[in-house]
């Protein structure tokens, strides 16, 4: 039996606009029982959706579901228990209040312990269990719009941190970002310099639930080995000569966060040894203390090397215990060389910046500018680029490749074929400014919408390239 009930406000008090807008899905192979109860929540301002059959109810469930469950334990086939741990299938969030009777009152305590939200016994007055169905639907809206704001965050970041790419191989690396930065595992990111590593991190921690605590970075590359160990580890006063206040270390201070150690491939072998340590345990103990001390953070590490490859690992004396402990997930960057069909997005947006930042109108691309872009293989990536785009507006680029009148480099062709080469290139960087967005193209350029979408035909520019 399925049956679905919507509150008929005539003469009743209701619930608030929060209760009506959130659904309870009801489990209960006593019918008599389920009838009442879903008239009970009806009356007070629930959408409720009331089920016999707990495959029934499944059946009908994903992780978008904005609600709570309530479910009887003890019925027939399967059981609640059995029912919840689907649910935890589904989406482990969703919160599932389990009815009981009380000899089965231990094994509700163990369900909770497992994820449950709350149980009640029989027989129990309603005001009870419309107490435990208003507590769990507001922690479920909350999650919800956390989630929410979490993927609009990404979508935002992706964006504002130059995260531009439509390539295959981007599209994988952004899906694979949103899959894991909500997960709390270490991550190693693997790419030449360059290639945006640090952005990489940065994604990672704003949309955990770490994203208000501190992003603490250290390149370990960049410090002597007789400093390196302090500033990860800390000390305490008369650690080591010249040690003479407190010192709180870098992974200490990450915590509740998360710690990116840059270029780890360069950490001294004595020190890894101590991060392996701390990787484990999650604790720290700074030198001259004997006093571990716990420490709640993520780790994101990045190496300019390969270290899948043992021979590297070997040639930088990286220990293999350290690399199997980071290597949870690896997310390998790709040189620009080898993603040449982003370069104009990427040049677009850094040309858009530089010319905010320096306040000067963007010149016109040479053909001397296209074939370089077009034909260098950007051994400093983006980060290249991004310097080449700024010495471009500000025309300070070597004479051959200086900006020129958009008919320059177009001998032998007729004036109606220069303009159209123009035109495309017009609307080509229109789209990657506004990363494909239609309605700011259209505003950019003044044209009408279908003009736009002719001119898109005409000249063979896909649109979704620029999307991201």
């Amino acid at each position: 039996m399925t049956t679905s009930l919507h509150p008929d406000t005539a003469g009743v008090d209701t619930a608030s606009d929060a209760q009506a807008a959130c659904p309870v899905i009801l489990v209960d192979d006593d019918a008599d029982l389920l009838r009442a109860t879903a008239q009970t929540l009806a009356l007070h301002g629930y959408a409720v959706q009331a089920h016999a059959e707990p495959q029934v109810a499944l059946d009908r469930l994903d992780d978008s579901f904005g609600g709570v469950i309530v479910t009887d334990v003890r019925m027939p086939g399967m059981d609640g228990l059995e029912f919840f741990r689907h649910v935890r299938g589904i989406d482990a969030d969703i919160p599932v209040i389990l009815i009981t009777g009380h000899g089965d009152i231990a094994m509700a305590v163990q369900a909770m312990r497992d994820g449950a939200y709350d149980f009640l016994a029989k027989p129990y007055p309603s005001d009870m269990l419309l107490a435990a169905i208003g507590r769990a639907a507001e922690k479920r809206r909350l999650l919800l719009e956390n989630r929410r704001l979490r993927q609009a965050a990404l979508d935002s970041d992706f964006g504002e941190m130059a995260f531009i790419g439509a390539t295959p191989a981007m599209q994988r690396i952004k899906d694979t970002l949103r899959h894991i930065a909500g997960a709390d595992v270490d991550v190693l990111v693997e790419g030449e310099t360059g290639t945006g590593k640090e952005v990489v991190a940065t994604v990672l921690h704003r949309l955990s639930r770490r994203g208000n605590r501190p992003l603490v970075a250290i390149n370990c590359g960049a410090l002597p080995e007789s400093v390196i160990e302090s500033e990860l580890f800390g000390h305490e006063p008369g650690a080591f000569t010249g040690a003479q206040k407190k010192r709180i270390g870098r992974i200490e201070h990450a915590s509740g966060g998360t710690l990116f150690l840059d270029e780890i491939e360069s950490m001294p072998p004595a020190v890894q040894v101590k991060l392996l340590r701390v990787l484990e345990s999650r604790q720290v103990a700074p030198l001259g203390t004997n006093e571990e001390r716990d420490v709640d953070l993520r780790v994101v590490a990045a190496a300019k090397v390969d270290l899948g490859n043992p021979a590297m690992r070997a040639q930088h004396q990286f220990r293999d215990d350290l690399y199997y402990r980071l290597n949870v997930v690896t997310v390998h960057l790709p040189p620009l060389r080898e993603r040449r069909d982003d370069v104009p997005l990427l040049f677009a947006h850094y040309v858009g910046q530089a010319a905010r930042r320096f306040q000067r109108d963007v010149p016109a691309l040479s053909a001397a500018v296209q074939a370089h872009l077009a034909s260098h293989d950007w051994p400093g990536n983006i980060r290249e680029l991004a310097h080449y785009a700024e010495r471009f507006v500000l025309g300070v680029l070597p004479p051959h490749e200086a900006p020129s009148a958009p008919h320059a480099g177009q001998a032998g062709l007729s004036l109606p074929e220069r303009m159209e080469r123009h035109e495309a290139l017009l609307i080509r960087e229109a789209l990657a400014r506004h990363r494909g967005d239609v309605k700011a193209t259209l505003q950019d350029l003044g044209l009408p919408r279908k003009t736009f979408y002719d001119k898109l035909q005409r000249h063979g520019i896909d649109r979704q390239r620029y999307v991201g």
